[in-house]
């Protein structure tokens, strides 16, 4: 076995393989970049809604509910499959990374408005009661009092979020995205090891989800009051 990758490695780690797995890796920090960032913005907007207690916004929390609770219990291939099927019809030429980034952005909108929701809820009520005796609207005491308080409750499992969903990724293969676990089947289809070919995926995975990982664990300690020296 080891001499089986000793000596397919001079023909594996050459230029143009060694870009197209850069290549992979790059639509798969991309899809997960950009879901997890139209995410965060759509779930805190849906997060902010959901606070709400204004009688007309009824009828938008009831569908803001519902959009969380059934996109939270779907499996995510699943909803790519139907993201794939409602899309093409209305977009023949929208590519399949395309697709893939849409189904991404629809689940992150769930599970990180969950996660903001939270934090919102975690700010004790005498602040909000407070910030409304000194008339704060209700924008301001969102921006002033609310957010600043909540941050240190949202951003470590938002983060550790972001770094499952680089590993989720990997099922936009099933598409035919060319992602990270699409290029290691690639390899393999064209002879070289499994090993070698999803060993070298397996790398390229660690070396996207571990600096984000850090940050999390960092962003973590700096924003608990209850850790500081």
């Amino acid at each position: 076995m080891f001499e089986r990758l000793l000596f397919e490695a001079p023909d594996f780690f050459t230029y143009y393989n060694v870009i197209f797995l850069l290549e992979a890796a790059a639509r798969t920090l991309g899809m997960t970049l950009i879901g997890c960032t139209v995410g965060f913005i759509a779930g805190l907007l849906i997060a902010v809604l959901r606070q709400s207690v204004n009688p007309w916004t009824l009828p938008l929390r009831v569908i803001a509910i519902a959009y969380v609770e059934t996109f939270r219990r779907i499996p995510f291939l699943v909803i790519i499959f139907i993201v794939l099927y409602a899309i093409q019809p209305l977009m023949e030429n929208a590519s399949l990374l395309t697709i893939a980034t849409i189904a991404i952005c629809l689940v992150s909108t769930a599970f990180l408005s969950e996660i903001v929701r939270a934090g919102l809820e975690s700010v004790p009520k005498q602040q909000i009661e407070g910030a409304r005796t000194l008339n704060f609207g209700a924008a301001r005491t969102l921006w002033y009092v609310v957010l600043p308080q909540a941050w240190r409750v949202i951003l470590p499992p938002a983060i550790a979020f972001a770094v499952m969903f680089i590993k989720d990724t990997s099922l936009a293969s099933h598409i035919g995205v060319v992602e990270l676990t699409f290029s290691g089947k690639m390899f393999v289809n064209r002879g070289f090891s499994p090993l070698l070919g999803f060993g070298a995926v397996l790398v390229l995975y660690f070396l996207l989800s571990y600096p984000l990982s850090r940050l999390g664990t960092y962003l973590e300690k700096r924003l608990d009051p209850s850790r500081r020296s």
